[in-house]
Parts: structure tokens; C-alpha cells; sequence
């Protein structure tokens, strides 16, 4: 069993306490989809208000559905497509107010109202990006960016 202190008090903090956790849960294990599915468990157990928190994987091309809690999500997306797509294809973190403002945004889940999503890249390859939506708009901001940024670096050397 694993229990985290998260200090929650104030985002340095917790992104802090959030890559020591993560760090813990994924040091030594080799499994990618094991990384990722405990990865995405404990981003959504501390970050508040997410409505889904999960992975979609660089396949053949295309961005695959990785392991993720919420409801279910659109299994592939286009590079260059919706938020997810133009995170991979650009390598840039796609910080986004509202989803509905979007150009080309693909809603997997019409209660997502804002989304962050960071490109996992290793050795100058994209593995994949980590995705979190939340039912509110403007819920992330350069804060969350770089925390969850820092956890995309860590994840990239595991993956």
C-alpha cells in the first residue's frame, strides 16, 4: 500500500510532493503501462477538480489511448488533431481555458471545459502526452503546466 504526504497547501508544494510520489511509485519498475496507470491514478487523486486524468500513447502515428481514470475517452487521435494532437505534433504543452473555444477540439466528454495536455518526449522521440481536463474553465494554469511538465519529464525515462 502506498500513502503519500501531499502537501496541497500551495501548487509549488504540491507538484513538489507529487514528483517524490511519483518518483517512488515508478522507481525501478520497468512496465510502461504499469507507469503510466498508477501515474494517472495519482494525478487524480490530488489534483483537484479533474474529470479525467490519463495517457494517450504515440502509435504508428497516431495518438493511442493509454491507460487513464475518468469516463471513457476517445480511443485514437490524429497528430495535429484537438488538443491532444496539436500538443504531440508541436511538442508544446497545450494549456487551454476552454475547450469550446478549440479549434478543431475533439470533446471525448462534453463536461471537459478545460484541458492541459504535455508532450512525454525522451531522446528528442514523442512517446506519448499526458491529458487532464476539468469540468471548469481556466482550472489550469503556468503553474500546472510546469508541475505537470516536471512529471512528463520524470515519466519519460520510465515509458
Amino acid at each position: 500500500m502506498y500513502d503519500f504526504a501531499i502537501d496541497a497547501s500551495d501548487k509549488p508544494a504540491l507538484y513538489r510532493d507529487l514528483l517524490g510520489a511519483l518518483d517512488a511509485l515508478t522507481a525501478g519498475e520497468p512496465d510502461a503501462v504499469a507507469n503510466m496507470a498508477n501515474a494517472a491514478a495519482l494525478i487524480a487523486q490530488y489534483l483537484p477538480d479533474l474529470n479525467w486524468s490519463g495517457f494517450y500513447r504515440l502509435v504508428e502515428g497516431e495518438l493511442v489511448l493509454g491507460p487513464f481514470i475518468g469516463k471513457p475517452a476517445c480511443i485514437r487521435i490524429p497528430l495535429g488533431q484537438g488538443v491532444c494532437g496539436t500538443a504531440a505534433s508541436t511538442r508544446t504543452t497545450q494549456l487551454v481555458d476552454d475547450v469550446h473555444a478549440f479549434p478543431g477540439h475533439i470533446a471525448c466528454d462534453a463536461d471537459s471545459a478545460s484541458e492541459l495536455v504535455v508532450p512525454i518526449v525522451r531522446d528528442d522521440v514523442l512517446i506519448g502526452v499526458i491529458d487532464l481536463d476539468s469540468p471548469k474553465v481556466a482550472r489550469f494554469d503556468e503553474e500546472d503546466a510546469r508541475g505537470v511538465e516536471a512529471l512528463a519529464a520524470m515519466l519519460a525515462t520510465r515509458l
